[in-house]
């Protein structure tokens, strides 16, 4: 991506920090510029051979699949137990884009690698398909490429 840090970049930046749009904010302890983040996260998507759209995808597919089980844990095959959490409210792109997304918890464990579990959230699918932002290290929230991608296994790109 290289790309460079700018005025909207800093604007997201500012939304991202704790308490603007959620409590914990979205770059946990990261400290490095938000284009660093997103340059980061951009290679190891590319090393992994995937896309950020084929991850969010994924990611997607699997929430629309649990979200048959209202709340309780639901079998997806060939080997994964998908659980989403909905919490009343709605929550708006640190990045300006426009759009509200239902705050949802989204756990996928996959059960084929003894239970290895990721939680994710629909603003968190769309940060990844538009934005390519994962979330900063140590955010709660924090969906790293190579932890997706093995617990997920989506299909490469």
């Amino acid at each position: 991506m290289s790309m460079k840090q700018t005025p909207a970049l800093d604007a997201a930046r500012r939304q991202m920090r704790p308490g603007a749009i959620v409590r914990d904010g979205f770059l946990g302890a990261d400290r490095r510029p938000l284009v660093d983040i997103l340059d980061a996260d951009d290679a190891a998507v590319k090393r992994l051979g995937y896309t950020h759209a084929a991850l969010a995808g994924r990611m997607r597919e699997l929430r629309a699949a649990g979200a048959r089980g209202l709340g309780e844990a639901v079998c997806v095959p060939p080997h994964f137990e998908v659980r989403v959490d909905s919490v009343r409210g709605k929550l708006p792109c640190p990045f300006g884009h426009p759009g509200l997304y239902p705050k949802t918890n989204i756990t996928v464990k996959n059960l084929a690698q003894g239970g290895r579990a990721i939680t994710y959230t629909d603003l968190g699918i769309h940060m990844i398909e538009e934005h390519g932002f994962y979330e900063g290290r140590g955010a709660r929230f924090r969906a790293d490429p190579a932890e997706l991608a093995r617990i997920l296994e989506p299909p490469r790109a």
